[in-house]
């Protein structure tokens, strides 16, 4: 059976944990929840650094049955926390190549070089006091340290939680490169959405110690029955590419499967693949094409699902093209005066794009 299959069971006082998701053997899978969630007792858990009865296949390898348990140093993993912690005592390029000297010839996949290179480490191997670099830089040595050990998995705590707004926005861009770069599977926990949303492809949801919902990023999110449907910055993530440049209005075009948004003048050359995000709140509803409008980003839209959220607002879902869904928050009163239900067609408004990457 190919990728990852997890399940969990263990009670500690007044917190439970009973998980179960399965994740792919590539890309990003995102682990959220709020705090408290278990999100990190289920990450020990895979590492083996919290022994709790269940099961973990990873590919073929059966990491842990109800026979089998193997220790932390015996699963090809690589765990990254919240904090970087460096050795003191070693220079940059030392604690980079910490594991890597220790490891055989024949199980290194991956060269300092390369990792260097895709955490833009070049003017900081030098260094011998690691006490000088900034919280950001740190945190991507330490990424790259567990990259060096040629992992078949790479597990992130939480990585950007101990640093400040600045140092998150300096070290998310080299992240977006290791996802496009890694050959391996990352679980990456967070209870950050902007962080998900940029990040990951898969995403497992987990509330009160369960896991409440997994799949694919993109349905995960607009699914209403969940949660963070309902969340004040609820939407969706479109996948696409940069289809055409505007110099005379500074606006760039991006194409997707069902049909295009104009966002603010992108620095990416034609055919790039950039993520946008759009919030439920920024989408407004029409049902007929609206005539001297000032917004750029009016979709033809087809209405899959409305659900009430309180006394005075709903949450509509739309499909725009074969797959891609959109999410609208608009006022009951709203609803009833167009008429909105399943299966109308409309026009969704889109005000506002953020893009992710």
């Amino acid at each position: 059976m190919s990728g990852i299959r997890a399940q969990f069971r263990l009670q500690r006082d007044s917190f439970a944990l009973d998980a179960e998701f399965e994740a792919p053997m590539r890309g990003v899978t995102a682990i959220f929840g709020h705090s408290g969630s278990g999100k990190t007792t289920l990450l020990r858990c895979i590492a083996g650094l919290e022994r709790a009865p269940g099961v973990l296949h990873v590919n073929d390898n059966v990491w842990q049955d109800e026979k089998t348990f193997e220790p932390v140093h015996k699963r090809a993993l690589a765990y990254v926390f919240q904090e970087a912690s460096l050795f003191p005592h070693l220079s940059v390029r030392a604690n980079l190549e910490y594991g890597y000297q220790r490891i055989t010839a024949a199980q290194r996949k991956v060269k300092p070089e390369q990792v260097i290179e895709w955490l833009g480490l070049s003017h900081l191997v030098d260094r011998r006091d690691v006490h000088s670099l900034s919280g950001g830089e740190r945190q991507r040595v330490a990424i790259g340290r567990a990259l060096l050990v040629s992992p078949d998995i790479l597990l992130m705590d939480e990585p950007l939680s101990a640093l400040d707004t600045r140092s998150k926005q300096e070290i998310l861009p080299y992240l977006e490169r290791l996802h496009r770069e890694l050959d391996i599977p990352v679980l990456y926990v967070s209870h950050a959405m902007d962080e998900v949303t940029r990040l990951a492809d898969h995403l497992v949801l987990m509330e009160k110690g369960k896991v409440i919902a997994s799949g694919e990023l993109h349905e995960t999110l607009a699914r209403l029955d969940l949660p963070i449907a309902h969340f004040d910055d609820a939407g969706t993530v479109i996948e696409a590419i940069v289809a055409q440049h505007d110099e005379k209005y500074h606006l760039t075009r991006l194409d997707f499967v069902g049909g295009e948004l104009w966002v603010g003048k992108v620095d990416q050359p034609f055919g790039s693949d950039v993520r946008a995000r759009v919030l439920a709140r920024d989408v407004s509803i029409a049902t007929q094409a609206p005539h001297g409008s000032s917004i750029n980003n009016i979709l033809n839209a087809r209405i899959d699902e409305i659900r009430d959220e309180g006394p005075d607002k709903v949450l509509v879902r739309m499909q725009v093209g074969a797959s891609q869904m959109l999410l609208s928050r608009i006022t009951r009163r709203s609803r009833d005066h167009l008429g909105l239900k399943p299966g109308l067609f409309v026009c969704a408004q889109v005000k506002s794009v953020a893009l992710m990457s």
